[in-house]
């Protein structure tokens, strides 16, 4: 097959993506497929043989890497390095590039790529695509409603409190969750905005740092209660649920430099627990996933409190795909090997489609 894949954009995630990508990249060619790896928002220049000529097969293809920085992107210094400047989030020949491919794998986190408007507009123009649907996405992406849709169905999720605008504050509602609480960027990934003040004090501080590195600009925030406890994601793949893996941060919480830079997180899949938490975690988590109109694969992240309580953090549309991340591993648990699990995505694309 003809594969497109998307990875890097303009979100505070994209280097995240792009090391995504090149791994998917790499194992996609080693199972035979024609590959392009290609920025969607940065661009490519035309080649003298075509856009075609930028799909590459083994021997041809030239194996891809990239290496994590600990902090996110200069998001500002990016809008300069674009090829040309299309005027739209799709960079020079990005759209022409997908509609030659026979599937986009899309490596993309946050923002266009993991909100729905990436998967709206490939509909529109008959692109297949890996993973969500437009409206899977939409529910998902947003906390604050992904929150209320597992509250309508008996799903367990952290108390929370929305706030619908940064500087009106209702010192009563937050107050009613104590401290420390978290505060997050509604709709954002990879811990980027997130903080967890101890004080009021700090809690203003966070506000600064949450509205700050939000994508899409808006003045909204949601505020969580801080829970204690040991932190598990479950993958699910083709309607069946992965082993849970459990997150163990050396120090601290899972934030951004712990979630990519190696050594600094113990994982530990399958997680060490009794038979019964880990059908509970697997049971909740298929049912997240349908809920929220999830796709082929998704990731869904829980906390376990001390009495063994579950609560629903959030769920991903597009989990991470680099060294680090939790999805691969968890498939791998199952005998489902890193080139494997992006075939098997690729040609569940394809099968969907016929």
């Amino acid at each position: 097959m003809k594969v497109a894949v998307l990875a890097g954009g303009n979100s505070p995630e994209r280097d995240v993506s792009y090391s995504s990508g090149c791994m998917i990249s790499n194992a996609l060619a080693e199972k035979g497929h024609e590959v392009a790896l290609i920025d969607v928002y940065l661009g490519i220049g035309t080649p003298p043989q075509g856009l075609q000529s930028l799909f590459k097969k083994y021997p041809n293809y030239q194996k891809q890497s990239y290496k994590i920085p600990t902090t996110p992107p200069d998001l500002e210094k990016l809008a300069t390095q674009r090829v040309s400047d299309t005027g739209m989030f799709f960079g020079e020949n990005i759209l022409e590039l997908c509609r030659l491919a026979d599937v986009v794998f899309l490596a993309l986190h946050g923002s266009a790529g993991e909100n729905g408007q990436l998967q709206a507009t490939f509909d529109l123009l008959n692109i297949h695509y890996t993973g969500t649907g437009f409206a899977g996405c939409v529910l998902a992406m947003d906390k604050h409603l992904a929150k209320e849709v597992m509250v309508a169905n008996d799903l367990p999720t952290a108390p929370w409190v929305y706030l619908d605008r940064y500087d009106q504050l209702n010192w009563d509602q937050i107050d009613s969750l104590g401290y420390p609480c978290v505060i997050k960027p509604p709709r954002g990934g990879s811990s980027i905005g997130v903080s967890i003040p101890q004080n009021k004090e700090e809690f203003l501080r966070g506000i600064q740092a949450a509205i700050a590195s939000a994508e899409d600009r808006q003045p909204d925030l949601l505020v969580e209660k801080y829970l204690a406890g040991r932190e598990f994601c479950i993958g699910i793949l083709e309607g069946i649920s992965l082993p849970a893996i459990e997150i163990i941060p050396n120090e601290g919480w899972f934030d951004y430099e712990k979630k990519y830079q190696s050594g600094l997180t113990r994982e530990v899949c399958p997680a060490e627990i009794p038979e019964e938490l880990s059908i509970r975690l697997q049971d909740t988590a298929l049912k997240i996933h349908r809920a929220l109109k999830l796709g082929y694969y998704s990731r869904i992240d829980f906390k376990v409190d001390g009495d063994g309580n579950i609560y629903c953090l959030e769920a991903n549309t597009l989990p991470g795909m680099t060294p680090t991340s939790l999805f691969p591993q968890e498939a791998a648990a199952v005998g489902i090997g890193y080139a494997d699990l992006c075939d098997k995505i690729v040609r569940n694309t394809e099968r969907k489609e016929e």
